[in-house]
C-alpha cells in the first residue's frame, strides 16, 4: 500500500535567522511512504497531524534537522513502513522561487 500526503500547509517556527525563530513561517510537506497491509493500516490523518503537531513544537533550526527527526519519528510510531520519502518546502522564504529539501529511506531491506 501507498500513503501520499501532498501539499500539507501550515505555519511554524522553522529556520535559523533572527527572525525565523520569532514568527511562524509558512511551510509544505509531502510525503509518500509504503507499507505492507496486512491486519493493520496506517491512518493518513494521523500521519499528517502528527508531522504537523511535530513541526510546531520542536521549532527546528534547519530543514535538515526535521526532516531527519520525521524519519526517525514515523518510523517509530509506523515500525510497518518500508519506504519513505518527505520533502519540506518553505514557500515564503525567498521571493523568487520555492526552497525545499527532501530525502527518501528504504527500510524494506533492514533487520
Amino acid at each position: 500500500m501507498k500513503v501520499y500526503i501532498e501539499d500539507l500547509h501550515f505555519a511554524c517556527i522553522v529556520g535559523i535567522l533572527d527572525f525565523e525563530r520569532v514568527t511562524p513561517q509558512d511551510v509544505i510537506v509531502n510525503l509518500k511512504l509504503e507499507y505492507t497491509y496486512k491486519t493493520k493500516f496506517i491512518n493518513y490523518a494521523e500521519v499528517a497531524e502528527l508531522i504537523k503537531f511535530t513541526m510546531q513544537e520542536q521549532k527546528f533550526e534547519l530543514l535538515e534537522e526535521a526532516l531527519l527527526y520525521l524519519f526517525a519519528l514515523l518510523k517509530e510510531h509506523y515500525k510497518n513502513i518500508a519506504t519513505l520519502f518527505i520533502k519540506i518546502t518553505k514557500p515564503s522564504i525567498l521571493a523568487d522561487c520555492l526552497v525545499s529539501i527532501s530525502d527518501f529511506q528504504d527500510y524494506s531491506f533492514k533487520a
